[in-house]
């Protein structure tokens, strides 16, 4: 196959046109990802409607596919994830906040809400959390659309199907040159003009060889798109396209797997060539 249709995806578990799910559209051509267009979907019928694009394409999307291995056992859930999926989306929403604000409150201290193991070598916040960045939230409405979509869910429930989702993280991405900088807020009164020299440099590493040394693939972008990423406070967009390079990246590890270790088809794994390598190094100290 000469190209391969790559998406990024930037979730929210509550979409609006002030803030949408954010879709980066690309082309990889060998290691060229062409940015093609930043889509948006102001309600979950439109994200729906997208799963539904013929195949084959390679999207990454982010927000948590699973949740703690530990949860899933205290909580008596089924362990196969099309099963517990299924069962979180039959409680309904108001009954699986209830549920996982419940369990963090009868923990002790530093034991409230677990961590994958992905989570802990990504840095990630835990999949459980429901307040401030509710990923938890995110992956209760992301998590079963994707189970009904039929599309091939990588880890936790690989299909026949040439539509293909993984989990992606864009910070690992934005932290590999921007360290903790802060690049983006949702909220105007926190956008700075540092965040904006933080996307400009952020932009400028991604566009340069570095993004091949590290991801393999080179980015293609009109000067326009780039000025959108800039101008994008909440960087909604620009999350979208690191994404899509994680994508591209995984899409490249497609004999191996798409650069997913075995093991974790309950609780999912990020794609990100760092993650892998922590991985191996923390096998190969065992």
């Amino acid at each position: 196959m000469s190209s391969i249709a790559i998406f990024g995806l930037d979730f929210t578990s509550a979409p609006s046109i002030r803030k949408p799910i954010t879709c980066a559209v690309c082309e990889l051509r060998v290691t060229t990802l062409r940015i093609q267009a930043c889509l948006s979907f102001a309600q979950f019928d439109a994200f729906e409607q997208f799963l539904q694009r013929p195949g084959p394409w390679l999207l990454a999307c982010d927000f948590p596919f699973g949740q703690p291995q530990k949860l899933i056992n205290n909580l008596g859930w089924p362990f196969a994830w099309p099963d517990y999926v299924a069962t979180v989306h039959a409680m309904g929403k108001a009954l699986f906040n209830q549920t996982m604000i419940s369990y963090s409150r009868k923990r002790l201290a530093g034991d409230k809400l677990h961590l994958r193991l992905a989570d802990k070598l990504a840095g990630a916040i835990s999949p459980m959390m429901m307040y401030r960045v509710p990923v938890g939230k995110m992956f209760f409405e992301g998590a079963p659309r994707l189970l009904r979509s039929g599309v091939s869910v990588l880890p936790c429930y690989p299909q026949p199907d040439t539509r293909v989702v993984v989990e992606g993280y864009p910070a690992i991405v934005a932290r590999r040159w921007l360290g903790r900088r802060s690049y983006k807020s949702d909220e105007r009164a926190r956008q700075t003009l540092e965040q904006r020299q933080a996307r400009i440099e952020l932009l400028d590493a991604i566009c340069s060889d570095a993004l091949d040394a590290a991801y393999g693939v080179r980015i293609d972008l009109t000067e326009d798109m780039r000025q959108r990423l800039i101008d994008d406070p909440r960087a909604d967009q620009l999350d979208a396209v690191l994404c899509a390079i994680q994508a591209a990246w995984a899409y490249h590890q497609r004999s191996q797997n798409y650069g997913i270790p075995p093991g974790f088809e309950a609780d999912g794994w990020i794609v990100d060539p760092l993650l892998l390598q922590l991985h191996k190094a923390s096998r190969s100290k065992k």
